[in-house]
This record gives C-alpha cells, structure tokens and sequence, in this order.
C-alpha cells in the first residue's frame, strides 16, 4: 500500500445516470455533509449553480475533498452533457484513477463511450459502479457485458445483486462470499454482512469462480493458489485487484442504486483499495522550455515546484479561481510562481482546498493534492506554474474547435464595454467558448459545442453577472478548404517611412486528407532565406488560414509549402515576408477551387421500440444517414450522422414524436464539403 493517503478520483458518466446523487451519498457518508441533497430538489452540493440547480444536470466539474479509512480523497464531479466535453477532458488530465458510473437500465449510453474514449487517452485506471439497480427494466449482467462489448474493456464483477428493479434489495460481495445489506433506518449508513442465502449461494460461486479465473491470467501467486486447490485469502485477491486495476488489465464492477444508499460504502472502500495514491504512477512527462527535451518529473514533494492549472473559475467574492494540480513540491501561499507558458511571475495571493461552492483556506497545497489559487491575473487552462528555476511545461490540453455561434449585442449602449469585459471572462474559463467581433458588420458573435452549451452560457451573463443583451438565431460556424494543388508566386515592394520594404516567394498549395489539420513546410535553406524570414512567411500564412479565403471562414485542411524565395540584404524585411506570404496564400488559395465545410455531427437516438420509425424518419428528414442500429431490451439505440445546420430545434421535434420518451446525444465528428 502506498504512503501516501491520497486519491484525486473523477465521477464520470452518460447525463442522468447518478453522477452527483451518487457524490452526494459519498459526501455524507465520509462526514462531509450532514444531509443528503437531491438532484430532484435541486439542493445538492455539488450542483451548486442556479442553472445546474433549475435544470437538473451538472454543467461545471466541481471540486471537493473528503477521507474515507484515513485516506484523503478529491473528488471531481464532471459534467455528463456532451457539450460541457472540455470540462470533462481538463478534469480527467489531473486525476489519478476514476469511477465509471452506468445506469442499470440504460448500459453504456453515447456520452459514457465519449468519456471512456478520453479516460482511455489519459491512460486512467477506472472502477465501474452500475447504478439504479432498483429501476424498472435494471439488468446488471447486460450492463457488464456492453462494458465488454462497446467500450472495449475488461470488466470483472467483483459484486453481484440480489434481486433486481423493485426487489433489489442487497449485495453479494465476491471476494469474501457475504452479503451485504444496507439498513434503511440509518439511510444506509449501517450495513449487516453476513451469509450468502442459499437460494443465490451457487449464483456467487459461479460469479467468484469468474472473478478469480480472470485474476488469475494477471497473477503468478493467484495461479499458483488456485491450482493447489487453496480458498485464497481476501489479503491476496484484494492486492491482485489493485495491481491489475492500476495496470488497467481490468475494471472492477460494483454495483447498488445510489438514490436508496445502496451500495456507496462498498464504492469508497473500493476507490482507496483498488485505485493509485498519486506516487504510486510512474513520473509524468513534461518538457524543457530550454532545450525542448522531454523531462520525467518526479511526483514528490521533495522535488521542484510544478503544478497544472486545470480549471479557471470567477468567484464573486474572491475574483479569480485557479484549480491547480500539483505534480511535483510545493505551492505555498503568499508565494511567487512562474507561469512557464505565458513567461510571467505571478504572486499566490492565498490557497484554498475547495468543498464544492465552500472553501478552506490553507498553507500550502503539496505534490499529488488539488486545491485553488487566489491571485493569478494571467493564468489559462492548461498553463504549467512552479519554480522559475525549474523551466518545464506539461503537456497542454487540446480541445475541439466550436462549431455553432449566435450573435450577442447589449441591450443598452453603456452596456457594451461590461458585455465585452464578461465574454472575455467566460473565454478564461472555457476552452472551448469564443468570443469575437465580426469585422464586416461590428456584430459579437460568440461560439462553442451545441445549443445547450451556449444557452448555459447566455443565461450567465444575464443572470450572474447582470448584463442586459440580446441573442440571435443559432449559426452555423464552417469551414473552408481547397480542391486542387496550385503554385503561385507573390512579389511584394511597399515604401513605409521612407524605406523600401520587399518579398518575393513562391508558395504551393494542395489540399490534405479531411481531419488532418494544415500544415506549413519549407523546402528553402537557410542560405537562400534566412530562419527569421521563413518564420515571418509562416505567420503570414497561418494568419491568412485563420481569415478563410472567400467567406472569411477557417481555412482547414491546407497543405502549404514554401519552395522558392528570394531577399536582398537591403531592402528584405520580416513586415514585407509576412505581408507576402498572407496575400500570396489568399492568391493561390482562390485559384485552388475553395470550398465551403458544414460540421457534421454524431447522433445517437434512444427511443421506445414503437417510435423507432417516427425517430429514424425524424433524421433523415434533416438529411441525416442513419448508421447502425442497436437493440436493446428495452429501447432502440439509433447511430446517425447529420449535418449540424439542420439539426437545431432536434431535441424539441425528438419529444413530440415520442410522447417525451426519447432521448439523444449530438456531438461533432467531421467537416464535410457542404451539398455531399
């Protein structure tokens, strides 16, 4: 076991299948809190926002810390929409291991497939917890085995349930062969093991049979026990479990229903007992904003300061919070830091460890722990801090380009400039929210993943920070490329203050495979154009990608190469390089057959069986191609693809047709060439 009596731990999961309710039980058993609050209610803890609150759903990934057997544990409870994705990726990039919450009745849903596919990037042990087993249509066995089959992974029940829907009523767990019962009187806080009823005694033993088979493919020790026809000891098959869910060989499966507090003790003895403390993983990668190379940064407290900030977020109190993940010493309040991406000095004006919307203000936060900083003016998502001695960034965070806009404008004149001032804030704290002024019309359009996410976004800034403004109609936010490879030559000479200012290159444009971004090379040496003037043509160009070539759109997709160039010592400047290639890419790229890109999006539908042809008419209504189509026992899992432009007011015509019953998740997959 690891001396360090720490777990920074992730609640992840599809919208609805009992994120918060579930961090909600987790809090009161632990001490935290001392009632237990209910989504349905809107007063729980962790969904401390108005809107989160109103709508019933987690919209920002709150923090908090609680210890469970003497072991500190931070929780981040992340966001199951996939519009609010960034905030899922940024908490995922700073946790150590993860819980895999999946509703009983409706197994790995879209969203669960989108988190289990980031967790997977990050390389983060998980536990998985089937909940509302207590629900109509619960079926734990079909939930492991689309764990199995649509996420690819390994799961190992390590609990079974007694009874199912209304006559759930306990759990069996394997490793000691008892079942556990949860006392309704003390809200569950009181659990009675004891022995397995006979009627469910074979049940388990095929089930441990199971469990210790497929431990025994990662174990030596469990092998050998086994075949010497030994009962192993609960000691060893526990540090088996730990071992092969830290080398994420399997996903232990545990199983309750939350909202009856079922299940959530066995859940905090799983997550000190099977997940990593944070020195019990092997250093994290940065690298030298000297030299570039790669550095392994030891997770000690003893080591150089470094930390990660993973999240901004606007207190009205206190201004400015930075969430931070420290990897490596120590930040201690009243500090300096030095922000490694920005090349700044900031001052740590205090220190927080946060409990949701509560704070608790402290001394210094050490490697492995999370916590917040009062004080940095320049810090975004994603900057590395720590010692201005110790010069080495972490690996930044990327996130998907946003793909629908609305026009914003104050209601009132004199509101103009404290409209400005919040977008600009709101675009601190969210990735993948932008803000920007159309330069044809003057009009602010703001950006970002889906109708939900900027109508969140709306209603705080008319509601939390009290600006009166006015939206548009949702738009479409696309792309441009080109068709066709095309050379052209751009000579520029312009008289500035007296001097003479010239370039002469020639560029190459082709088109690239869709989705793999652009590219800027140079097939010039240095002896024909010198390095400051190669970087002056590649701003030049990368500006001229970003202001689109014929309707002002970003260009994606465009391979460019500088192949010939030609400079006099005299009269060659950067301005006269930069200015050259902008306008030669314009050139070339017009003469490059330019297209328009749509966003087209990945729909998932779960519909009641008898709406499945109303839904599937639905989509291709929108002219949308329905993929794939799962059935489920209870409902049709429809896979689609759409263009985004025809998809707005979805969700609405999706409830109409299905009286209500229907859900469905939309999120970004590709840009293709508009009319295909």
């Amino acid at each position: 076991m690891s001396t360090r009596k720490i777990r920074n731990i992730g609640i992840m999961a599809h919208i609805d299948a009992g994120k918060t309710t579930t961090t909600e039980r987790i809090l009161f058993y632990t001490g935290r809190s001392h009632r237990m609050g209910e989504v349905d209610y809107g007063d729980t803890v962790m969904d401390w926002m108005a809107q989160e609150q109103n709508r019933g759903i987690t919209i920002t990934a709150a923090a908090t810390t609680c210890s469970w057997h003497d072991t500190q544990i931070n929780i981040i409870d992340t966001p199951g929409h996939v519009d609010f994705t960034a905030e899922v990726e940024r908490s995922l990039r700073v946790l150590d291991g993860a819980v895999a919450i999946f509703c009983a009745v409706g197994g790995v849903e879209p969203q669960s497939e989108t988190v289990w596919r980031q967790a997977n990037h990050y390389g983060i042990p998980r536990i998985a917890y089937v909940n509302k087993m207590d629900r109509i249509g619960a079926d734990f066995h079909a939930v492991v085995a689309e764990i199995q089959q649509k996420l690819r992974a390994n799961p190992v029940p390590i609990q079974i349930p007694i009874g199912r829907e209304s006559g759930f009523e306990a759990v069996i767990d394997l490793r000691t062969m008892e079942e556990l019962t949860f006392a309704a009187e003390s809200k569950g806080a009181t659990i009675a093991r004891g022995p397995i009823r006979p009627a469910m005694h074979d049940q388990a033993a095929e089930w441990r049979e199971l469990m210790l088979d497929e431990l025994s493919k990662h174990s030596d020790e469990l092998t050998e026990a086994l075949l010497e026809g030994d009962d192993p000891p609960v000691e060893l098959i526990d540090r088996e479990i730990r071992r092969a869910t830290i080398a994420r060989q399997i996903v232990p499966v545990l199983v309750g229903a939350s909202l009856r507090n079922i299940g959530v003790q066995p859940l905090l003895d799983a997550v000190v007992d099977y997940l990593p403390a944070p020195d019990e993983l092997p250093p994290i990668v940065g690298h030298s904003t000297k030299t570039e190379e790669e550095v392994a940064i030891d997770r000690s407290p003893d080591g150089s300061d470094l930390a990660m900030v993973f999240k901004i977020q606007t207190d009205r109190d206190a201004g400015s919070l930075s969430f931070i993940r420290v990897y490596s010493g120590q930040i201690k309040s009243g500090s300096a830091v030095m922000n490694h991406n920005q090349k700044k000095r900031e001052r740590v004006n205090r220190l927080l460890k946060v409990h949701a919307n509560r704070t608790e203000q402290v001394d210094r936060i050490e490697a492995g722990d999370i916590g917040a900083i009062i004080g940095l003016k320049l810090a975004q998502t994603g900057d590395t801090i720590g010692s201005e001695a110790y010069p080495v960034v972490l690996e930044r965070m990327s996130f998907p380009e946003p793909v629908i806009s609305v026009a914003i404008e104050p209601k009132t004149l004199s509101e103009l400039d404290r409209l400005k001032s919040v977008l600009e804030l709101l675009a601190r704290e969210d990735p993948t929210f932008v803000a920007r002024e159309d330069s044809d019309t003057g009009e602010l359009i703001i950006s970002g993943m889906g109708e939900l996410h900027l109508d969140v976004l709306v209603t705080r800034i008319i509601d939390d920070f009290n600006v009166g403004a006015k939206v548009g109609n949702p738009q479409v936010t696309y792309r441009e490329s080109i068709t066709k490879s095309v050379t052209h030559r751009e000579k520029f000479s312009r008289l500035l203050a007296g001097k003479e200012n010239t370039a002469d290159i020639t560029l190459e444009v082709a088109p690239r495979q869709r989705g793999s971004g652009n590219e800027f090379v140079t097939a010039v040496s240095a002896d024909r154009l010198p390095k400051l003037l190669q970087e002056a043509v590649r701003r030049g160009v990368e500006g001229a990608l970003s202001g689109g070539i014929v309707q002002g759109y970003p260009a994606v997709d465009v391979g460019v190469r500088l192949i010939d160039a030609q400079y006099s010592e005299t009269t060659s400047t950067e301005f006269a390089f930069e200015a050259a290639a902008n306008m030669g890419l314009d050139n070339a790229c017009r003469a490059a057959g330019p297209v328009l890109l749509e966003p087209i999006m990945k729909i998932d539908v779960i519909v009641p069986k008898e709406y499945m042809g109303e839904a599937i008419t639905g989509i291709t209504m929108r002219g949308g191609v329905v993929q794939s189509v799962d059935s489920r026992s209870s409902a049709e899992h429809i896979h689609a693809m759409a263009p985004l432009a025809k998809m707005f007011g979805y969700s609405t015509a999706l409830r109409s047709v299905t009286q209500g019953r229907g859900t469905h998740a939309m999120e970004f997959s590709h840009f293709e060439r508009k009319g295909n």
